[in-house]
């Protein structure tokens, strides 16, 4: 009888812990949430996460749960401290580490996409007969040269790096390539050997007695493009080396075109992308390329598969079969022959015909962005103010806005059937007709000599172009192997949370020379103390 009633004594001592424990469980969550929203959050965000939670948590989950004199106190005590290091504390911990590495992942997507834009926007070099050198030390400077639509002319390899006298041979090679196809760029690798290369350049150009200009051209990804099974189909008769060659070139003449080539993770503008969650940083770089291609418009009759596939209304498969209905029919005479291509139909062509330009058409409007369902409102806009599309193809409609301004813009638009913004947009198409967004932006820098980092001094004031743009300052390329930096503290006089609220990557800008550290390569440059008359 004893033992049955110690049983029960003990038995209901023990369920009672265990509803005392759970209780002590929920008190203790809620303590910390509290502690959390209180002390811990600030403390995360300068570091201190970890040592505020185990100094401040505890003592306050003790006074939460803990009765003082309680004959249970050590029970409930060790139950709270318990079920905080094993439960609690890990998984706060892991909720803090996954919102940290969160927040800290969306904002280097946005920083790469934000430098991305500006990166594919340069303004090309187009209409010149380009060399390109892609330049090494074991395998030699692979080079070619093309022309002015990008076609392979002449490829080689030399080795200026070997010795002087393979330098000299290799000038006299260069030197004859030069004449014969008139070579008129010369667009450098950034990698390897480019200090060496660009100095063979500069005597080159010595030796041609002038006519030639160089530039350095960041080739980030040049690698991965030449031994891409895309690269292969392009260039099936040239060697890994030399394709990367072409690539360097291309990105001188047209750098959209050649980037779109490139999976956007491997041109090297972000910050640590390949820590980034690999869909997440898809989609955002995929969009910001589209955006790009579709703002600057793709020639129908010489763009490649890869660049016709980022066109709204177009895929990979619509648009191998572009490029396959081209080479099988010839060019294309106007935008409505795509509606013949294979899987491109009705919707496709409603989407994609906007941004598709036909140069070669014999109607003007062909070459615009103005879309086809448009064509008839600005046909009468044309003659609504006394132009042809004759004008048009030769530039003589300067004053078209004005004249709709004269009439009110309102009042020609409802006449038209269209909307202000639309009427707008047609307007600007028909001034500029084929017109190229980027001709508008600053040009790159050409270059006919060479500055070494020795020739530096503290006070030059130097023009350079904008190569990265991140959190805490800017990277110039001034024309030697280094590019210097320009602390956001010297990018302007105001205070800025970001650089990118002053300067994108391409930009041209003019920088004064702060300090030059040769041991260890670093430059350090300022935006802010150039000379207003400088």
């Amino acid at each position: 009888m004893i033992s049955i009633l110690a049983l029960f004594v003990f038995g209901w001592f023990f369920f009672k812990s265990v509803g005392l424990a759970f209780r002590v469980a929920w008190c203790a969550a809620k303590a910390v949430a509290a502690v959390l929203f209180v002390v811990a959050l600030p403390l995360m965000v300068v570091g201190l996460l970890i040592g505020g939670i185990i100094k401040l948590a505890l003592p306050l989950l003790r006074r939460a749960v803990v009765k003082p004199g309680s004959a249970a106190m050590e029970f409930v005590k060790a139950a709270a401290e318990d079920a905080y290091d094993r439960l609690i504390y890990p998984s706060l911990e892991r909720e803090m580490r996954a919102a940290l590495t969160d927040k800290a992942s969306e904002g280097a997507i946005k920083m790469f996409a934000l430098n991305l834009k500006p990166l594919l926007m340069q303004p090309p070099v187009k209409g010149h007969v380009t060399m390109g050198l892609d330049p090494g030390y074991a395998h030699g400077c692979k080079v070619a040269v093309i022309d002015a639509t990008g076609k392979v002319l002449d490829t080689t390899v030399v080795y200026p790096t070997y010795g002087e006298r393979q330098k000299n041979e290799a000038i006299t090679k260069l030197a004859q390539l030069v004449k014969k196809h008139g070579v008129e760029h010369i667009a450098i690798g950034n990698g390897t050997a480019s200090r060496e290369t660009e100095q063979m350049t500069v005597e080159l150009i010595h030796r041609v007695g002038g006519g030639l200009s160089y530039m350095i051209v960041s080739e980030a990804g040049a690698s991965v493009y030449s031994a891409s099974k895309l690269a292969a189909e392009e260039f099936p008769q040239f060697d890994v080396n030399l394709r990367s060659a072409v690539s360097i070139a291309r990105r001188l003449q047209d750098p959209l075109a050649e980037l779109v080539k490139i999976d956007p993770k491997a041109i090297g503008v972000g910050q640590y992308q390949h820590d980034m969650p690999p869909k997440r940083l898809d989609e955002t770089l995929g969009g910001v390329v589209e955006d790009c291609v579709n703002a600057v418009g793709v020639d129908v009759n010489t763009a490649s598969a890869s660049l016709l596939g980022y066109v709204s209304g177009l895929n990979g498969t619509t648009a191998r079969n572009i490029v396959a209905y081209r080479e099988a029919n010839g060019a294309f005479p106007d935008r409505k022959r795509l509606l013949k291509v294979p899987k491109l139909g009705p919707k496709a062509y409603e989407q994609c015909a906007g941004f598709l330009r036909v140069p070669e058409s014999k109607n003007v409007l062909d070459n615009t962005g103005v879309h086809p369902e448009s064509y008839g409102a600005a046909e009468e806009l044309l003659a609504l103010c006394g132009f042809g599309d004759e004008d048009v193809r030769r530039g003589a409609v300067s004053q078209l806005m004005q004249k709709v301004q004269a009439m009110g813009e309102a009042a020609v638009a409802e006449k038209l059937g269209v909307g202000v913004p639309t009427l707008r947009d047609v307007v600007k198409e028909l001034m500029k007709p084929g017109r190229d967004l980027r001709s508008d932006l600053p040009a790159p820098i050409l270059r006919t000599d060479v500055l070494e980092i020795k020739d530096l001094k503290p006070g030059m004031v130097l023009t350079g172009t904008v190569r990265n743009v991140i959190d805490f300052g800017v990277f110039v390329d001034i024309g030697v192997h280094q590019d210097g930096l320009v602390h956001i503290s010297q990018v302007c006089s105001k205070f800025i949370k970001h650089p990118s609220e002053i300067v994108a990557v391409g930009d041209v800008v003019k920088v004064a020379v702060l300090d030059v550290d040769e041991k260890k390569k670093r430059i350090s440059l300022s935006m802010k103390q150039v000379p207003k008359d400088a």
